[in-house]
């Protein structure tokens, strides 16, 4: 056996894994909610056993997410902000923008509830007597999906929160689990998606306060990160799983999960 021979070998175990052949994966970057929530590790495994690919999740907020698919450091692009969403579109960054599903938002806050907000129908009257009786207030303060909701919803009741950054309105800069257990610590309110909430355990003095407004919809949509921008994108298999889990496996895997006997997100591809 010559040393050519063993060295070709051995670059081909390295390189191939025991079996041989390259592993076949795809880089999906997304928000963090849906990582945070579980669903990930139940419905990826699903999609690997049926084509073979698997699926390397880069779990970030939404904005840093659009960011990281927009250098093409991803395939596919899977998050809960429309209009950023139609931008990247629109910028020749993603191919086509495709729904998935959707859960809703939520404010939780203290039990005590001392801003008074449990049972009020608009969420920006609630959040308007959170800044009124200056209650504290933990924003995720990431450019995230949930935090450009927040932002939204601050607009809409004619409130600049960011002015009293520091004071009762606080700023985590951090993902959905971190900023759901500042609040808990502190306690204070916050907006947080409600598949994380059903999968979080530190609840503390934590309540849902506030729900159920057609404000706090929460869509998401998945990307293709275009190809004719980023060559090296893994176009055919990126098109594989957007394919299965707009179609009927994945959205019926999707409408399966349960975090505590409930379901966490609801599919909604037009096919």
């Amino acid at each position: 056996m010559t040393r050519r021979f063993l060295m070709t070998a051995l670059l081909t175990l390295v390189f191939s894994g025991p079996a041989g052949a390259a592993e076949k994966f795809i880089t999906l970057v997304g928000t963090t909610s849906t990582d945070n929530s579980g669903l990930y590790e139940k419905i990826l495994p699903l999609f690997t056993a049926k084509s073979g690919i698997r699926v390397r999740v880069v779990s970030v907020g939404t904005g840093r997410a659009i960011n990281i698919a927009r250098n093409g450091d991803a395939d596919v692009l899977l998050v809960h902000h429309r209009p950023s969403e139609d931008k990247f579109v629109a910028g020749g960054y993603g191919v086509k923008r495709h729904d998935v599903m959707y859960n809703d938002f939520i404010i939780v806050g203290p039990k005590n509830d001392p801003a008074n907000i449990q049972g009020l129908k608009s969420v920006s009257d609630g959040l308007a007597q959170i800044a009124a009786t200056k209650s504290a207030f933990v924003s995720r303060g990431d450019d995230s999906g949930t935090h450009k909701k927040e932002l939204s919803i601050w607009r809409m009741a004619g409130i600049d929160a960011a002015k009293s950054s520091g004071q009762w309105y606080r700023e985590a800069g951090a993902g959905m689990g971190a900023t759901l257990n500042t609040a808990a610590a502190m306690p204070a309110y916050t907006l947080a998606d409600r598949g994380t909430w059903l999968k979080f355990e530190n609840r503390g003095d934590l309540r849902l306060l506030a729900e159920n407004d057609p404000l706090l919809f929460n869509p998401y949509g998945v990307i293709l990160i275009d190809p004719k921008r980023h060559p090296h994108v893994k176009a055919k298999m990126g098109q594989a799983f957007i394919d299965w889990i707009t179609g009927q496996e994945g959205q019926t895997a999707i409408a399966a999960y349960r975090i505590k006997g409930r379901q966490a997100f609801f599919p909604n591809a037009k096919r």
